[in-house]
Parts: structure tokens; C-alpha cells; sequence
């Protein structure tokens, strides 16, 4: 009995989100850092007291680097934030944590 024949996976369709009101292309299964990282986008928050750029750093959720506002709600770690059609995804400043 022969096996059936090879058929490349199916993919999933992009669809549109906003970063800062600018339109980025993502995937199902992304992360909102996975999205921005795709945009070419590397920084998206600054600390609060001297203006550092900050991303991701650990990619795990330990660290808070990433932290965006999504949909209104801010301090959403972008690295572990599943992006969804339509998301809302803002920069912001600090979280008391740092500098």
C-alpha cells in the first residue's frame, strides 16, 4: 500500500494589526514581539526616567523589557502576548521598575 501523496502544509493567513497607528502584517500563533520583531520593529518602550529603549530581552516573561499597551490595556508583555486581527498595540513609557 503506497502512502498517500505529500501535500505542503496549509498556511494560515496574515492579517493586519496597528502598532502606533502604523499597519504590520503577523500571523496566527505570533506573539505581539514576534509581530513588531517581523516589522523590523526592535524597541517599543522606553524607560521612564532617561528615555532607554527597551524590547525584549528574555522572551520568557521574566524580565518586563517588553511591556506595550494592547487593546487599551497597558503593561502586556509583548513576548508573551498572543496577537490577534485588529489588535491595537501602542508604545509606553516605564513602569517604575527601572532606571
Amino acid at each position: 500500500m503506497n502512502p498517500p501523496p505529500w501535500k505542503p502544509p496549509r498556511r494560515s493567513a496574515a492579517f493586519t494589526v496597528t502598532f502606533d497607528g502604523r499597519e504590520i502584517e503577523a500571523l496566527p500563533g505570533w506573539t505581539v514581539a514576534a509581530a513588531l520583531w517581523a516589522a523590523g520593529i526592535s524597541s517599543w518602550r522606553t524607560t521612564r526616567h532617561e528615555g532607554r529603549p527597551r524590547g525584549v530581552l528574555c522572551g520568557i516573561g521574566v524580565c518586563f523589557d517588553c511591556l506595550v499597551t494592547v487593546n487599551d490595556r497597558p503593561n502586556q508583555r509583548a513576548c508573551l502576548v498572543p496577537v490577534r486581527p485588529g489588535d491595537a498595540i501602542r508604545t509606553q513609557e516605564g513602569t517604575g521598575h527601572e532606571d
